[in-house]
């Protein structure tokens, strides 16, 4: 785990522990802290500012009635609440659609822009499992999926045999496979 994360998610349990006792102003720090992002992506999901608000409400509420939902051994706080908003206006949208007979074509528009949201959520994931991987195996993983460097390219850059540069390629994404089935 990156040492500089740790006390982020300390706060955040702490944040969580305050709320189940019924700590408002502790969700209201979660919200201060949290609340923007979460606004934003509900926002470019739903096309909507009445329906993001309103969405971005009820996933503060679901946090306040349900702060141990979120378990960290499965994942970051934020993108497991960037999840949790995603899924939030997708329902809402499909009860606006049922209601008040809005627009098919926004809901089908929905429909793509969740999948692009949940990879901006998987990226960020993928970045944390990243930062947990020992140093030489992440730089490696980096520079030939990130910058797109070959195989050989990394080796010269690396100052490294060729045969070195493979193998922590091959451990550091053996390592992230075990990593994320570990999550799911």
């Amino acid at each position: 785990m990156d040492l500089s994360d740790r006390p982020m998610r300390l706060e955040v349990a702490e944040l969580l522990k305050r709320i189940a006792h019924g700590d408002d102003s502790a969700l209201a720090v979660l919200f201060a802290q949290y609340g923007t992002r979460v606004y934003s992506l509900i926002l470019y999901v739903v096309h909507d500012e009445a329906l993001a608000q309103e969405a971005t409400q009820d996933t503060f509420i679901k946090v306040w009635n349900n702060p141990q939902a979120w378990d960290a051994s499965k994942g970051q706080f934020h993108s497991w609440l960037l999840t949790l908003a995603r899924y939030t206006a997708i329902d809402l949208l499909r009860r606006e659609v049922r209601a008040n007979g809005r627009d098919i074509a926004l809901f089908e528009e929905l429909q793509a822009d969740r999948d692009e949201s949940a990879a901006a959520v998987e990226a960020d994931e993928l970045r944390a499992l990243l930062n947990d991987l020992p140093a030489e195996q992440r730089d490696v993983i980096r520079l030939a999926y990130f910058r797109g460097l070959k195989h050989s390219e990394l080796a010269a850059r690396l100052n490294l045999p060729l045969g070195t540069v493979k193998t922590r390629l091959r451990l550091g994404l053996h390592k992230l496979r075990a990593m994320l089935s570990d999550k799911s």
